[in-house]
Parts: structure tokens; sequence; C-alpha cells
């Protein structure tokens, strides 16, 4: 073999390891998009003999459902919103003043964003029982915000320190209390920032399956993350074409906020405050 037909493989290779990774992540794909709309789904991707909405309409018209998709769009939303305002108020002190063990804590934080939480679940299984939150939406809701703000105070307190102070200053010279400078000078500045910690803490809950399985007994209280698991198993035969329009639509919510704040999230990592630490 000579350098030229070496340098073709090496230069082939790349693209052909990437395409195998590719069609991997592509076929389960198809196969939900292709079994949603298949009223004879089986595990086996085929093409369907007939085309039918009936797997939505199965899924849209049943009240547990809805019920489920409600209840996950309310932990997720409630989480993203306690996390922006929480996160927020915390980052403005580490950002704005100074402290002897700002650094030490910072670090405490970033570690905290790297904790694992399933290290966790045992001891907060207990304290749930013992502070009668267990089987609680708003307990859930709770433990989503508290596990998330790590993450939210570095990120947030990482953009806050793009915002100038003299912007902050001026306004408390025209009047403005601390707080009013919050609202109407440092936020809207750091909207880009907001909607990055927001969206990501939004598909972090709404993703998740561990937390609700272990907190939540009453299949009531169950988000789509968890009725998905239970729709997959209540069946002596998996209906596999309402599982897979179930799938599509669970998505749904993940990928048109992705797309509506796609602006946004690129303004927000391209802030100098995004990489500062």
């Amino acid at each position: 073999m000579n350098a030229k037909q070496r340098k073709i493989i090496y230069r082939i290779l790349p693209y052909t390891i990437l395409t195998i990774i590719g069609i991997c992540f592509v076929l389960p794909l198809l196969w939900v998009v292709v079994a949603s709309v298949d009223p004879n789904a089986m595990q086996t991707l085929k093409m369907p003999q007939r085309i039918t909405a009936d797997n939505y309409i199965n899924v849209i018209t049943s009240s547990e459902n809805q019920r489920a998709f409600l209840i996950g769009l309310i932990m997720s939303l409630g989480q993203a919103l306690l996390v922006v305002l929480l996160a927020l108020l915390a980052a403005y002190p580490l950002s704005r003043y100074q402290m002897k063990y700002k650094k030490p804590f910072m670090l405490t934080i970033l570690f905290m964003t790297s904790l694992p939480i399933t290290a966790v679940m045992v001891p907060v299984y207990q304290l749930f029982l013992s502070l009668k939150l267990y089987d609680q939406i708003f307990g859930v809701i709770l433990f989503y915000v508290a596990s998330s703000m790590p993450y939210g105070i570095w990120m947030l307190k990482n953009f806050m320190d793009s915002v100038p102070l003299d912007l902050e200053e001026a306004a408390w010279v025209d009047g403005a209390s601390v707080f009013t400078g919050i609202r109407r000078v440092v936020a809207p500045l750091m909207v880009p920032g907001i909607c990055t910690v927001a969206i990501f803490t939004f598909s972090g809950s709404w993703g998740n399956f561990f937390v609700p399985y272990i907190l939540l007994q009453n299949p009531e209280n169950f988000p789509a993350s968890l009725k998905l698991y239970q729709y997959f198993g209540q069946y002596g035969m998996i209906e596999y074409g309402n599982l897979a329009a179930f799938s599509i639509m669970y998505a749904i919510p993940s990928i048109v906020l992705y797309i509506l704040s796609q602006r946004f999230m690129s303004k927000g990592f391209g802030l100098q405050g995004g990489t500062k630490g």
C-alpha cells in the first residue's frame, strides 16, 4: 500500500465510522416515526400498508395521557421559573460583591452540578417521608429546583459578570433600588443567559424518569415521562403504534422550545460571561 492509498483510507475512514454511528441513531428514530402512523406496527422497521392517524388520536383522547402531559408541563415549567428566579437572586451577590471565600464557594457549586442524583435519592426518599412530601407533585418540583440550583447559579453568575456595573450605578443614581436594578437593568441584558438556563432546566425535568419513579406512587400523579413507561408495560401485547405516537408527542415540547429559543441560545453561549470563571 503506497502513501496515496493510505492517505485516501485515512480520509475516508472517519466519515465511514461517523456514517455507521449516524445510522445507529437514525434507524430507531425512523422506526418511531413509521410505527406512529402504522395501524399494525411491530418491532421490525417496515413501511406500513396503510397510513393512519389513529395512534395519535388514541393517545390524545386518553384522559390519563392528557393529565400526564399536563402534570409534566406543570413540573417542568414550575421548576424552570423557580430556578431562574432564585438562581438570579443568588448569582447577584456572587457576581457583584467581593467575598473572602468566594472562590471555594463557587468551586463547591461547580462540584454540586456534577453530583449524580442517584447518589442522594435514598436520603431524599427518607426526608420526603418525614416531611409528608412523598407522592406529592409539589414535593417533586421542590426536589427538581434544589437539584438544578447549582447549575443555574453557576451559569447565571457567569452571564451576570458580563453586565457592566456602571449601568446599575446609573440606575441607583436615578433612585432605583437594588431589586429594581436587577429587574430593569440586569435581567433584560441577561435574556440569553436566562433562556439558556430555563431551557436546560425544563428539558432536564421533562425527560427525567428516575426522580418521579422514586418519589411518586399514585398513578394519577405520574408525569408524561413516567406514563411512557407505564404505557409500555400495561398491555399483555404491547401496542407499538400507540407507544410510538406517545413518544413523538412527548418529544414535541422540547423540540418546540429549542426551535423558539435557538436565537437566544446562540447569543447566550457567545457572551463573554458564558466563559468567565
